[in-house]
């Protein structure tokens, strides 16, 4: 499927900003078999004084900029054409859940795609009993790991409320569980989180939704922000597999992915420091448009 994507982040400052830093990862990823960029540009306004775009330890694009002159505002925006390519079918492959540890322990490797970094505790999540032992409780005998990732994050879809007034960017998984509400950034926090629980590596993916709505069924939750789901290693011969617990499938050809990390310190869309006072507002728009 190929898509025109626009994304536009802007930043307005109550009191002139006269130095910044920061770093954008906001461009869609070149992943072989998965999807190819076409065409990707992303312009900021003001221009800052300097601009190296490259590539983070996880694979993702990375453009960094600073500013060192006064500034009342900050615009980011992407303009990209993306082919995303149709999956086939997802045989399950994967290896039995209650031997996932000791195979990705078999792993010896450090690449960045390596089970070892997505297991344990990482910026932004803390191995917490109450999300382990919900991943446990939704585990049953004999199930291979991909049963158990859909089935943790469709129980998560079930006993959740999207709900964009629960939580903020900074709220940690263990509150918006305890809420049982948030947006999909909890979710996929939540959701890596009993994941790591029960010993299954899984990261965190950032991205686009499609706006278009699926055939005969309501509109996807995300479609006009950025997007967050999890990916999970199911094991040596099945590899990765990513799923929206936010909408409860298994990802296809309708996400677009832009970051890969172990959590969202990893793929933050834009992260850094600025010298200033007073608040700042921010505003979010995407548009994801199907080319037929």
């Amino acid at each position: 499927m190929l898509y025109d994507i626009k994304l536009t982040i802007s930043y307005d400052y109550e009191r002139l900003a006269d130095t910044g830093r920061h770093l954008l990862r906001l461009q869609p990823l070149n992943i072989e078999g998965e999807q190819r960029v076409v065409s990707s540009f992303l312009s900021v306004d003001p221009s800052p004084v300097e601009r190296t775009d490259r590539v983070d330890f996880f694979g993702n694009s990375v453009v960094e900029i600073a500013y060192g002159d006064a500034h009342p505002d900050m615009r980011c925006s992407v303009r990209a054409r993306v082919d995303r390519i149709q999956m086939p079918t997802t045989f399950d492959i994967s290896t039995p859940v209650d031997r996932i540890s000791d195979e990705a322990a078999s792993v010896a490797s450090l690449a960045h795609d390596a089970p070892c970094h997505f297991l344990g505790s990482s910026p932004r999540i803390a191995l917490d009993p109450a999300m382990a032992a919900y991943g446990r409780d939704h585990v049953t005998a004999g199930m291979s790991t991909m049963e158990a990732v859909c089935a943790i994050g469709t129980a998560l879809y079930n006993d959740m409320e999207f709900d964009p007034a629960a939580t903020t960017a900074d709220t940690p998984a263990a509150e918006a569980f305890a809420r049982k509400r948030g947006v999909c950034q909890d979710f996929t926090h939540i959701m890596i989180s009993c994941l790591r629980g029960i010993s299954v590596p899984a990261g965190y993916v950032s991205g686009f939704l499609r706006t278009l709505p699926p055939e005969d069924g309501p509109r996807l939750e995300g479609a006009d922000a950025m997007h967050a789901w999890v990916r999970a290693w199911c094991g040596l011969e099945f590899g990765w597999l990513e799923f929206d617990p936010t909408n409860a499938l298994i990802v296809g050809s309708d996400h677009i992915v832009v970051a890969r990390g172990r959590d969202y310190a990893d793929v933050n869309p834009v992260n850094g420091a600025m010298r200033t006072s007073g608040d700042q507002t921010s505003h979010q728009a995407v548009d994801v448009i199907p080319l037929h």
